[in-house]
């Protein structure tokens, strides 16, 4: 199985490039994975979809203001940090453009100095350890000089940070928005539990290595990045009993999908646990603990494609997204939604 196998043309006008007003009418695809027909809603007619009984599980992540833009101490010279990954209190795993200006005891300001950086180290594909120094609390010294880290494919600037974000995010430290999730409503989500639906919240924090494209040619050969997850034992409680009772496990975005089948036991039983998943989930994989999934639509060769087309089988994902173009869906982070059923 190549990368190219992944390939679909995209016109560069159908990538979203700002939040609809209404987070609940963005376009939603229903697709069954069985037959693969496919059917056109909107994402407000999700509930129709939904039965009573069923468990809607999603990420409750939220995106830090990690991008940086500072000087380096002494030249002066312009620099770029987005934070990837807390290691330790004030330790930070970065990418920092432009790269060269970084070696190891490189030091950086940013805010005029209320924020200092060192470079402790250099790793393995280019990213760097850096140590912050600063007086104060660091969520509000963030807040006050990061900027929110949206996707290099969207060129508008975004006027309400709060729109990068799901109405339920609530533990910071993702890079990137669990994007499935933006559609969702607090309205929306009282409607759905008042329909007998169980809500259920989990974390994992989401890294930008989740929307490069491949670059080797035989997906096998991918090196999965790693992010961080959680999931409590409420939330392990609900998920089994609903599938004891029958119910279906829906999940909102491939980031809740990796968390489930990174915990799950062989008979879909989910055990509560933390820690950091590398999992790759690709055509071949044997779905374990979801019955349903709630997706956007992702780039071309890009891991989530895989994903998803391993939920649904490739042939229908790449005959659904055929037809997204054709019927002008908008596409990525802030485009439509598709269900997978």
């Amino acid at each position: 199985m190549t990368t190219k196998d992944f390939f679909y043309d995209l016109p560069p006008e159908l990538i979203a490039q700002t939040p609809l007003t209404d987070r609940t009418a963005s376009r939603l695809m229903m697709l069954n994975k069985e037959t693969g027909d496919i059917d056109h809603k909107h994402f407000y007619d999700v509930i129709d979809n939904l039965n009573s009984g069923d468990c809607l599980v999603m990420n409750n992540t939220r995106v830090i203001p990690a991008r940086l833009y500072g000087v380096k101490e002494g030249s002066g010279g312009k620099i770029e940090f987005l934070l990837l990954k807390r290691l330790e209190l004030d330790k930070w795993e970065v990418i920092l453009k432009p790269g060269k200006k970084a070696k190891v005891g490189s030091r950086f300001e940013f805010g005029g100095g209320l924020l200092k950086a060192e470079v402790l180290e250099v790793i393995e594909d280019g990213n760097r350890i850096v140590q912050f120094e600063y007086d104060g609390v660091w969520e509000e010294l963030l807040d006050k000089l990061g900027e929110m880290p949206l996707p290099p494919y969207i060129k508008e600037k975004l006027t309400d940070r709060e729109r990068y974000q799901t109405v339920y995010s609530k533990i910071e430290g993702s890079a990137a928005a669990p994007t499935a999730g933006l559609h969702f409503t607090n309205d929306l989500l009282k409607k759905i539990e008042s329909k007998g639906v169980t809500l259920v919240y989990l974390t994992l924090h989401v890294g930008l290595g989740t929307f490069r494209p491949v670059s080797v040619e035989n997906v096998e050969d991918h090196l999965m990045h790693s992010e961080y997850y959680q999931i409590d034992k409420e939330a392990a409680d609900k998920i089994n009993h609903t599938r004891k009772n029958g119910g279906r496990i829906i999940a909102v975005g491939t980031t809740s999908v990796r968390t489930l089948e990174t915990v799950a036991e062989q008979d879909g039983t989910i055990k509560p646990s933390s820690g950091n998943t590398s999992i790759f989930i690709y055509p071949g994989y044997k779905f374990k603990a979801i019955d349903g999934l709630i997706t956007n639509f992702h780039l071309p060769e890009s891991t989530l494609l895989m994903l998803v087309s391993a939920f649904a089988g490739k042939e229908n994902i790449m005959n659904a997204y055929k037809c997204a173009v054709e019927e002008k869906y908008r596409f990525f982070s802030f485009g439509d939604a598709m269900f997978i059923q």
